[in-house]
C-alpha cells in the first residue's frame, strides 16, 4: 500500500460507508493490528483535521501508555456501555463496537451522526501508531489521496 509522499503516512486503502452503516476495514490493517481477535473494537474520535475515527482493541490499548483510558473508564473497558454510545474523556470521545471475523464494523445512525459520517463516504485508512489506525473522513490526506496517481484500493 502506498505512502503518498516520502516519509508520509502509510495508507491501507479506502473504505466505503455503506447504506446500512457497515464499513470494511482494509485486510492489511485487519492483519497488522490483529483487530478482530477481541471480537470487539474501541472507536474514538479522530483529530480535528482528519475527522472520522480511530480504531483499536483492548489487547492493544490496555497494556499501552494509553491504558489509563480503560482503567479510568471501567464501563468502556468492560463493554458495559450500550453498543456505539460515546463517552467523553480528556478531549476525545470513545465507544465500543463489534467487529466481524473479516473486519467489518457497523456504525449505527447515532454513531454516524456523532462522527459526522454519512453513507457513501469514503474513509481513508491510515496507520497512526502501533496502538490504533485512523479511518479519516476529511482533510489534506484525503485530498492528497484523491489526486494520488497510484493505486489505493477501495473496500
Amino acid at each position: 500500500m502506498p505512502q503518498m509522499n516520502k516519509g508520509g503516512k502509510f495508507i491501507f486503502g479506502k473504505s466505503v460507508v455503506h447504506g446500512d452503516g457497515t464499513v470494511q476495514i482494509p485486510p492489511q490493517a485487519v492483519e497488522e493490528y490483529n483487530i478482530t481477535s477481541d471480537k470487539r473494537v474501541y472507536l474514538f474520535t479522530g483529530s480535528k483535521i482528519t475527522g472520522g475515527f480511530c480504531v483499536t482493541r483492548k489487547g492493544l490499548l490496555e497494556p499501552s501508555k494509553l491504558g489509563h483510558i480503560l482503567a479510568e473508564n471501567p464501563e468502556l473497558q468492560n463493554y458495559a456501555l450500550p453498543y456505539g454510545e460515546f463517552i467523553k474523556y480528556k478531549g476525545r470521545s470513545y465507544c465500543w463496537a463489534g467487529i466481524s471475523e473479516t473486519g467489518r464494523i457497523t456504525l449505527t445512525p447515532s454513531m454516524m451522526e456523532f462522527l459526522n459520517i454519512k453513507p457513501g463516504m469514503e474513509l481513508l485508512s491510515i496507520r497512526s501508531s502501533d496502538i490504533a489506525f485512523t479511518m479519516g473522513a476529511k482533510g489534506p490526506l484525503l485530498e492528497r489521496a484523491e489526486n494520488f496517481e497510484g493505486d489505493i484500493p477501495v473496500f
